[in-house]
């Protein structure tokens, strides 16, 4: 069970930011650093002010009583005179009313004096501030109400908080320490006085520390918001660079296959030309070179108007297959069209087919057309005139139309026709998937749509890269 809270902290502290699991941590970091700190300031402060506290009414309380002891070097007990000049001192006055016990020590624990006359003469085995005090230092202890000294029965029925002093009483010239003075003092104002600076100490290390902290997690947010910041727009540039990639990849895959596919169709190009210059003017060229062997030519018994007619014949063949070489040719030189713009080279277009095919077209051209490369008015003028041929040939040339238009950047060049229409997964001949090739070889996209209704092809080309 424990592994699994811990587990589950762990997630927990996993799922936060780095600000906040450095405020948490610097948190805790810090509130230990303000314990630590804040329990040696006051432990200082403590022991600062009792040392300076007991200082203070030593000095007051030695310069009271030293005047009326005796030499205690050679006195071993204080007379009676000694101790009714005590018993005034200590019992009026300002310090009267501070003391509330005093005895004075002997070397060996012997207490030469006290306010309580039972304690006189008695021998007390010397405790450990008793000891330092005669080795001459100023000794307190703030009881508090928790005396335990045997000699303190009297003290500890008070049920006060006391000031416990040892003060060394020395010798005027020698300074040796002959005696030990011990008083109780009321400490109300000084617990009271010691509480207010303790309260403040703690007040000021906490404040110290909670500054230090908001200070360290402000700059911790602003460095994690900037981090955060920068972090978005990276992760944005790495997915923007791999879909640029992804692009690249399928675009370099698309040139690949369509050049593939483009030696293919222009080796079936390349056939379907023999094929025609075989069928067509090779064999009308065949035919009358045959003709030219007939008897009407080489019989000389052969009269006149029968000659003529062999070679008018001869003529009228021959000039078939020279227009039979033309229109292959005319099929497979372009206009110029380099310096043209997109309009004219539709309207080109337009205008050829209606003039072979003795048809109407219908051109719908928008106010402004964008200008583009060579490359793509090759296409444009190729995809015209072999969709307006397909319309001719399948549609019967029934409603034919050409619309170029332009949005959010793409030029949409559409040839239609109110024909049958054809099935594309089947009837897709030389001339269609050449177009294909072409458009995506440049970047474009090709789309057939046909149906009863009629067919309609369209390409789609990018215009914002070019000039």
């Amino acid at each position: 069970m424990f592994g699994r809270y811990l587990k589950r902290l762990a997630r927990i502290w996993s799922g936060l930011s780095l600000a906040w699991q450095f405020v948490i941590a610097g948190g805790i970091g810090l509130l230990a650093v303000m314990l630590v700190v804040g329990l040696w300031v006051t432990s200082q402060i403590r022991d600062g002010v009792l040392h300076n506290s007991a200082a203070t009414t030593a000095l007051y309380v030695d310069s009271v009583i030293a005047p009326l002891l005796p030499d205690m070097r050679k006195s071993q007990e204080l007379d009676d005179t000694v101790k009714r000049a005590l018993d005034e001192t200590l019992g009026q006055g300002a310090l009267g009313k501070r003391l509330v016990s005093f005895k004075l020590w002997r070397r060996d624990g012997t207490i030469l004096y006290s306010k309580d006359a039972s304690l006189i003469g008695r021998q007390i085995k010397p405790n450990f501030n008793l000891v330092a005090a005669f080795a001459g230092n100023v000794m307190v202890r703030y009881n508090s109400n928790r005396l335990a000294d045997e000699e303190d029965e009297k003290e500890r029925s008070m049920g006060v908080p006391l000031l416990e002093i040892y003060n060394p009483v020395r010798e005027p010239w020698s300074g040796e320490v002959v005696a030990v003075s011990e008083f109780y003092e009321l400490s109300g104002d000084f617990e009271e006085s010691l509480h207010s600076a303790l309260l403040w100490s703690w007040l000021v290390v906490a404040g110290a520390t909670a500054a230090a902290l908001a200070l360290l997690s402000g700059i911790v947010f602003r460095g994690s918001r900037t981090i955060v910041t920068q972090q978005a727009a990276l992760e944005a540039k790495v997915a923007e660079l791999q879909a640029a990639l992804a692009q690249n990849s399928t675009l370099r895959q698309r040139v690949q296959r369509a050049s593939r596919r483009a030696a293919a169709i222009n080796e079936r190009y390349l056939r379907r030309i023999g094929a025609d210059l075989h069928d067509g003017p090779a064999q009308l060229v065949a035919l009358a070179a045959l003709r030219m062997d007939s008897p009407a030519l080489v019989d000389p018994t052969t009269s006149s108007t029968l000659r003529e007619a062999e070679i008018a014949g001869i003529h009228k063949t021959l000039g078939e297959a020279m227009r039979e070489i033309r229109g292959i040719c005319n099929g497979l030189v372009l206009p110029q069209i380099e310096t043209q713009a997109i309009a004219d080279i539709l309207r080109l277009a337009v205008a050829e087919h209606e003039r072979r095919t003795d048809t109407k077209v219908l051109l719908t051209l928008p106010e402004r057309l964008p200008e583009l490369g060579t490359s793509e008015k090759i296409s444009i003028y190729r995809f015209v005139q072999e969709g307006l041929n397909n319309a001719f040939r399948h549609g019967k040339g029934k409603g034919q139309q050409v619309r170029a238009t332009t949005k959010g950047g793409k030029l949409l060049v559409e040839v239609a026709d109110n024909g049958p229409g054809f099935d594309p997964a089947r009837s897709e001949g030389l001339g269609l998937a050449g177009l294909r090739e072409r458009i995506e070889s440049i970047g474009g996209q090709f789309e057939t749509l046909t149906g009863p209704g009629g067919t309609r092809l369209v390409i789609t080309l990018s215009v914002e890269e070019q000039p």
